[in-house]
């Protein structure tokens, strides 16, 4: 098992492209003390990732450390054999994926914080309420709206949007919150695990010209396999209660409804620049993302109507209700306070930002060492390519999955339309194994902060893992022509 686990860490470098691009010498660290000493602060960094439950630290700190320390002993031995453009472009590519990823994040939470200064969440909240569903009624809904909103908007925002449902519905229901940000994590996984819109992944499959667009369809019963499995067994454990709370109907903001078209304007924005126009998806993001902009200029010239609207207090008040007059009076403000752009994105999950820098530039400092022609030699030519498919699906539980898929397409393996798809659906999948194996996972760790945590995700991986095998067995027999 040691061995495995080796293996599956070090498939993961997103610089193994800028080698090959640069088609210059270049050093096998495998068996150098660069290696070895690179791999351990990997594995000591994530140790404390995995720790940060107990211990509080933020999980970006350690992995940013590692990330410092891997890349200057690499540029160590390069720099006394007079080779510093190889390690130069390596980093340089590795800081491009990052950029696009982070960049494309903080779009997507500054409009989950807008929409949540508008009071779009707190109006859904009291609306489900009002509706008398139960917790596990909100479980199967939105795990579902999950499932089939991924496809289109991507796992990770489709996640944080649900995200944001359950925390304003759960209150301090822990165990709900908790079970339902697993749920919905699975879901998210799997919807965009049919769909090249879906997951980053996918599109990564699609652009490369391996699998048509069409026969990704062929993953959707696979897929919904996947999230059946396991959520059909939590949902015995969720509290067979209703959310509390008033039943008064909340309002939602003035331009509410309009931030939330902005949104859905830039993911179609972001899936079009990619599909139609072959740029990268962040492009379309911002472009969109300079819609809300302009939007929230348009509502701070004019936050008066908003103050306009408040309610006049009557001047009848007793002395004694002065204090709550003046508490209501600061309410006011709050709610009628002119709405700034850059607010919103300073609300941000910034530790799941910085977090995600460290873990790319790790991995991709494992590549460049590498590990990962290392890894092909032993998974695809020694396990055969049906095991090797499989054991990508527990990679991506171990780390994210994009650079996991990168690199099999670097790899390039001579493998059928069968087996390509088998590593789409692992890949998009087995993320959910563990909280950190996917962008959605981390990123709800850091909205559900305490809620959703990593041991809290550990405790039912085996449910999780009878979901993916039984999606695997499922694929193998629905679309056994493919093979």
């Amino acid at each position: 098992m040691k061995y495995i686990t080796g293996w599956l860490v070090l498939l993961l470098s997103t610089s193994v492209q800028a080698i090959e691009l640069l088609d210059k010498p270049w050093i096998d660290l495998t068996q150098h003390w660069v290696g070895w000493v690179a791999l351990l602060v990997f594995v000591l960094a994530y140790a404390l990732v995995i720790s940060e439950e107990f211990l509080h630290l933020r999980k970006s700190k350690a992995v940013i450390l590692a990330s410092g320390i891997i890349w200057g002993i690499i540029g160590f031995v390069y720099a006394g054999r007079g080779m510093t453009g190889e390690v130069e472009a390596a980093v340089r590519h590795n800081l491009l994926e990052y950029a696009e990823l982070m960049l494309f994040l903080l779009v997507a939470m500054t409009y989950i914080s807008a929409m949540q200064e508008r009071n779009v969440f707190n109006a859904l909240r009291s609306w489900l309420i009002a509706k008398g569903f139960s917790f596990r009624q909100l479980f199967w809904l939105t795990g579902i709206f999950a499932f089939f909103i991924s496809p289109i908007a991507d796992n990770l925002t489709t996640a944080l949007l649900m995200c944001a449902v359950v925390l304003a519905v759960g209150g301090e229901n822990d165990k709900f919150i908790s079970l339902s940000c697993i749920n919905i994590v699975v879901a998210a996984n799997a919807g965009g695990a049919f769909s090249p819109f879906g997951d980053i992944t996918t599109l990564m499959v699609w652009q490369k010209g391996v699998v048509e667009f069409q026969t990704f369809l062929s993953l959707f019963i696979p897929s919904v396999v996947n999230y059946l499995v396991p959520a059909a067994i939590m949902y015995f454990f969720i509290p067979n209660q209703h959310p509390t709370g008033s039943s008064d109907l909340q309002q939602m903001k003035r331009g509410a409804k309009r931030i939330i078209l902005l949104f859905l304007i830039t993911i179609t924005t972001a899936v079009c620049f990619h599909n139609y126009l072959h740029l990268p998806p962040v492009v379309g993001m911002f472009t969109g993302f300079s819609l809300l902009q302009l939007f929230g200029y348009f509502l701070k010239r004019t936050h008066h109507r908003d103050i306009e609207k408040q309610p006049i207090g009557s001047n009848e008040q007793s002395f004694n209700n002065i204090e709550i007059l003046s508490a209501s009076k600061d309410l006011e403000h709050e709610e009628t306070k002119p709405f700034d752009i850059f607010n919103q994105v300073s609300k941000a999950e910034w530790d799941t930002l910085l977090f995600f820098y460290g873990v790319v530039l790790c991995v991709g400092g494992l590549g460049f060492i590498g590990y990962l022609s290392l890894a092909s030699e032993v998974m695809y030519n020694q396990w055969g390519a049906t095991t090797a498919n499989i054991a990508v699906g527990f990679i991506s539980a171990i780390v994210d999955n994009i650079p996991v898929m990168f690199a099999v397409l670097t790899m390039m393996p001579d493998m059928s339309q069968g087996q390509w798809l088998l590593v789409t659906l692992t890949a998009g999948v087995g993320g959910s194994m563990l909280s950190i194996g996917s962008a959605a996972g981390v990123a709800l760790m850091g909205a559900a902060k305490g809620k959703y945590t990593f041991f809290a995700h550990l405790r039912w991986s085996p449910v999780i893992a009878l979901g993916y095998f039984a999606s695997i067995a499922t694929h193998l027999w629905l679309n056994s022509s493919y093979f």
